[in-house]
Order: structure tokens, then C-alpha cells, then sequence
């Protein structure tokens, strides 16, 4: 052995050699030996597992979270805004999403197939179903279950206004005038005047409240009329439930007797603003189940801009030509309100010309 391999054995010999093995003691012997004589893994608070990597998983459901909300936001924008209303219905809150001013739409011509062809309403609910309603809160004089009650009825008083059948052709809006108070005498005396009169005021014109079209000069394209709107609510006078209705209706129509493939559609496009008042009825004289109204406003788009006949007047063809000096408006831009300056009702954008329609 030379000097050099002596003098490691002997620092080894002291330290303790890389790898070398080592006696075990009779404790570590005992232990093992009772560990070897049971049949599964070691339990009790001592139990050692070993640690797993952890995916980074955090990132992927952030991303999926946010993806799925923008969906739902732009899918239902109402509703959305609905969940995050304030106390009071979201009275004065912001506007909805969707009266937002739209971006540019294809230049594509409505048929009687698809009679919303090329219109920002192809993409709104059918019916009832675009308006929408704020959660019930105890309001006013009214608890909760009154107040999803009065919400309900008030959208009732919509429907049967704006997209009842036989209202759209003409006949008396039976079911929504029993949903106004009887007692309340200027909306019964309106009632009167502009239901019977056949040269109607702007004053009296009924489609302030009710749309209809003349059975001979128009009809529906199909059963479908695209809505987006809501409902908001606040205590009014006297502790009263006041609620603001908005909704903007769209109704294909098309020249009455022309059933060729080709006929005209035209798209009558209506907004209405209703307040309608649930009055205490021990401050109040009223029905049970009826409303009285607060105040009414129109804003129509290729609805007639001749006088006020009691019906819509699509401009079929060069029947109705738009003004060259009118005013130009989008009848789908809801994110301002109907102006109502100059009283209660207003028939405000008859006559404007639609930068689209």
C-alpha cells in the first residue's frame, strides 16, 4: 500500500467513509422489525405522505371564470344588470347594456322568411321574454310578494298593450285596460276619446299606449315581435309602488294582401316609456289589481308620419315618403330617455328618418 492510500484509509477511518455502510442500533433494529410484521403502511398522526406536485391549475379556471362571465354578458345584458340593481329596482341606476348604441349592422334586406334579416333585433328575445324584470323588493306599502306582484301585472299591462293579437289588428286592448284603475278620470276620459274618435289627437292618439295596425293597409310577418326593455320600481308618492316601464318593440310588416315571395317587409319600430303608480288604496281611491298611470311617452320609427290615425302607417313603397329635411335618429339607440319635456306624452321621432331600421 503507498503513503497516499495509507494516510485516506486512515482519515476515512476517522470520518467515516462515502457510502460506507452503516450498523444499525438495536432500537433502529427493534423498530424495523415491528414494522416489517405489519401488513399496510404506518397510521395513526405519525402517517408521513409523501408530497405531490401541484399543478398550476390556478391560471386555467381564472381564465375559464372570466370567459364564462363575458358570455353571460353578452348573451343576457339585462339580466345581468338586473342581478346588480340597487335598492330601489335600479330607478337610478345606469342604463342596461343594451342601450348602448349598437355598431354598424349588414345592409341586408328583411323577407318574409326572415323578417329581422340585417336588424340588431334578430338578436333580442321574443316577446315577454325581452322584458325584464328587477328582483321584488318590500317597497312603499307593499312587501315583497306585493311588489313581485305589481311587477308582474305591470308586465302584464305591456303585453297586452303591445303584443296582443288582436290588439295589433285593431280590436279594443280589453285586457289591458282592466288593469288600469277605473277612478283615475283623465286616463278613463283619454280611454274614451281615443278609442272611438276616428281622427285622434296627438293627445288622444292611441298608440301612445297600444299598438295596432289596420288590418287593410297591414299585417304582421309571422307571430314573432322582437322586444328588449325593463322594468324598474321605487317608492312614489304617498308610499306608493311606482314603476317605470321601457321597452322598445319591433314589428315586421308587410303590405296586406301581397303574399308573393317577394313582398315588402317593413320594420315599425316603437318605443314606449309607461310609469305606472300601485297606489295604497286606504290613501288612494282604486281597484284591487290596477294601476293608475303617472304619465305615457312614444318614439316611432315607420309608423306613418301623416296625422295621427289611431294606427301604425308602414311606409310601404313611396306611400309615406320620409321628409328630406327630417331628423335622423336610431331607433335602436336606447341610451337616452324618451324626451318628455314638453308634458306627459310625447309622439316625439314620428317623422325621423332611421339611420337603420
Amino acid at each position: 500500500m503507498s503513503d497516499e492510500e495509507w494516510e485516506r484509509f486512515l482519515r476515512e477511518s476517522v470520518t467515516g467513509a462515502a457510502g460506507a455502510p452503516v450498523e444499525p442500533s438495536a432500537r433502529a433494529r427493534e423498530v424495523e422489525r415491528r414494522l416489517r410484521g405489519r401488513s399496510g403502511p404506518p397510521e395513526g398522526p405519525r402517517t408521513y405522505s409523501p408530497a405531490r406536485p401541484r399543478r398550476r391549475t390556478g391560471w386555467y379556471v381564472a381564465g375559464l371564470v372570466t370567459v364564462v362571465a363575458l358570455l353571460v354578458v353578452g348573451l343576457f345584458p339585462q339580466q345581468v344588470v338586473g342581478w346588480f340593481g340597487g335598492s330601489d329596482g335600479g330607478q337610478d341606476g345606469p342604463l342596461a347594456a343594451e342601450s348602448e348604441a349598437p355598431g354598424a349592422e349588414p345592409d341586408l334586406r328583411p323577407t318574409l322568411a326572415e323578417p329581422f334579416r340585417g336588424s340588431p333585433a334578430a338578436r333580442w328575445a321574443d316577446g315577454a321574454a325581452g322584458i325584464t324584470v328587477p328582483p321584488a323588493r318590500a317597497t312603499g306599502w307593499m312587501d315583497a310578494a306585493r311588489v313581485e306582484r305589481a311587477l308582474r301585472q305591470s308586465r302584464d299591462f305591456l303585453v297586452a298593450a303591445g303584443l296582443d293579437s288582436r290588439v295589433l289588428r285593431g280590436e279594443r286592448p280589453t285586457k289591458a285596460i282592466a288593469l288600469l284603475n277605473p277612478h283615475q278620470k283623465d286616463v278613463q276620459e283619454y280611454l274614451r276619446t281615443a278609442l272611438s274618435s276616428k281622427a285622434p289627437t296627438p293627445e288622444t292618439d292611441p298608440l301612445l299606449l297600444f299598438s295596432r295596425f289596420r288590418p287593410e293597409q297591414a299585417r304582421l310577418v309571422g307571430d314573432v315581435v322582437k322586444t328588449r326593455g325593463r322594468l324598474t320600481y321605487r317608492e312614489g308618492k304617498r308610499g306608493a309602488l311606482e314603476v317605470t316601464a321601457d321597452v322598445t318593440f319591433v314589428y315586421p310588416t308587410t303590405p296586406a294582401g301581397d303574399d308573393g315571395r317577394d313582398a315588402e317587409v317593413v320594420r315599425t319600430i316603437v318605443r314606449r316609456e309607461v310609469v305606472m303608480s300601485w297606489d295604497d288604496p286606504a290613501k288612494v281611491v282604486t281597484e284591487p289589481g290596477t294601476m293608475s298611470l303617472v304619465s305615457y311617452a312614444l318614439d316611432m320609427t315607420n309608423g306613418g308620419c301623416s296625422a295621427p290615425t289611431g294606427y301604425f302607417v308602414p311606409p310601404f313603397g313611396t306611400a309615406d315618403e320620409q321628409p328630406t329635411d327630417a331628423t335622423r335618429v336610431d331607433p335602436y339607440d336606447r341610451s337616452e330617455p324618451i324626451d318628455t319635456s314638453d308634458g306627459t306624452t310625447s309622439t316625439g321621432n314620428g317623422c325621423a328618418t332611421a339611420t337603420r331600421s
